[in-house]
């Protein structure tokens, strides 16, 4: 099999973000299996820089072993894409003529886009990811015979866009990492001539996790629910803050909430004493804070996998999620690896329980690791993508 190439708008060895963080693991133990590929990227630093500065400089740098190939962005007209967005984001309908406008105005590369034309014989498979971005939007458009997207899928308006419905039921191949994800899939693309597959999301199994450790270190000797991820309404947070500050009010307890991750939430003056925002801490301190909470509790309404669910489990601990959000709705029932709330009533009810049956807890939180090792582990999931990209070589 020739090299792969897989786009993506930004890389580097150190971007917080789900797909970001996905891709890492995933080159580097395709790479470490003997496959031959390269990352390629635009010269933006990450998402939440401007998508009109080349953060890097433009060519090939390699990052930890892989090559990783980045070319200019093209200026944008960030105004008009934010108005846009807007309605995106707001459930306002949107024209065909502004889906357009929308994709050409946010991050693309036609310098990217030249090369992987130029440059497809060179290539086995070019695969995209995330699904929501010009530069795989415009990047499948050169490549379709030879393109497989990793879309990271939500339900969320942008999906449901008509530019994508046409152009990703002609890719070569798609991986979904979840049933659900699967299932939204099929029910928004018509996949009908698409090579397509639920493979999941590698893991990394050998973490290790000490609770005292973390105890000692922050102070924080009280029972705790945590929440590891982006502080911002997006992921539901918001949520979580209201439903526990009316849980300590309703109950007599000296349960805390520990926040940890980027992003910024306004905590009330009033529960400045049981909410506690660490922000970034170091990656073996958030392992040893999920083996010491009670729960980890995931939000999210939006998931397409979710690696902090797995990451409790591998410590043991049991989660809470939103019941609204299907993919993790789904993993929690199919591992028996904690509960899910749809209401305040439910969030009340599901941490009480975990709180008074610290037995049952400590077994949900057993069987989640089960499931991870079984489904997720790195080996596994190789095997399975090295399978997948063979298929759609043969086709």
């Amino acid at each position: 099999m020739k090299k792969i190439g897989f786009v993506i708008p930004w890389y580097a060895d150190n971007i917080p973000g789900g797909a970001e963080m996905e891709l890492r693991g995933l080159t580097q133990h395709l790479a470490d299996s003997g496959i031959e590929l390269e990352i390629i990227a635009t010269c933006v630093e990450k998402f939440g820089s401007d998508w009109n500065v080349d953060y890097y400089p433009e060519g090939i740098e390699n990052v930890k072993g892989i090559n990783v190939r980045r070319f200019k962005v093209r200026k944008r007209d960030t105004e008009t894409f934010d108005a846009i967005n807007y309605k995106f984001m707001n459930g306002i309908p949107v024209s065909l003529q502004e889906e357009e406008i929308f994709l050409r105005e946010m991050v693309n590369s036609p310098d990217m886009y030249e090369y992987i034309e130029r440059h497809k014989p060179e290539y086995a498979l070019f695969v995209f990811i995330p699904y929501m971005f010009g530069t795989t939007y415009y990047g499948l458009e050169r490549c379709l015979e030879k393109a497989v997207l990793i879309p990271c899928l939500h339900d969320e308006s942008y999906a449901y866009m008509t530019s994508f419905k046409a152009r990703f039921s002609k890719v070569k191949g798609m991986i979904l990492h979840s049933k659900a994800e699967y299932e939204l899939a099929h029910k928004i693309y018509d996949l009908s001539a698409v090579t397509v597959s639920n493979l999941g999301e590698g893991v990394d199994t050998e973490l290790t996790y000490d609770s005292e450790r973390f105890r000692k270190k922050y102070g924080i000797y009280e029972p705790f629910i945590i929440y590891a991820g982006r502080k911002d309404v997006g992921k539901n947070v918001h949520t979580l803050l209201e439903y526990f500050q009316r849980y300590i009010i309703r109950n007599k307890t000296n349960l805390k909430l520990v926040l940890i991750g980027g992003g910024s939430i306004t905590i009330p003056e009033t529960a400045k004493n049981e909410i506690i925002d660490l922000g970034y801490i170091p990656i073996q301190d958030k392992y040893d804070a999920m083996a010491s909470s009670v729960y980890l509790c995931n939000p999210s309404k939006f998931e397409s996998f979710s690696l902090i669910i797995m990451e409790s489990w591998l410590c043991e601990r049991p989660v809470l999620v939103y019941g609204g959000c299907d993919v993790t709705k789904k993993f929690v029932i199919e591992s028996n690896g904690g509960l899910y709330f749809n209401s305040y009533a439910e969030f009340e009810k599901c941490t009480s329980y975990m709180l008074e049956h610290r037995d049952v807890s400590f077994a949900m939180g057993q069987n989640g690791r089960q499931y991870v090792l079984q489904n997720f582990a790195w080996d596994v999931i190789v095997k399975k993508y090295i399978d997948f990209f063979e298929k759609c070589c043969e086709k």
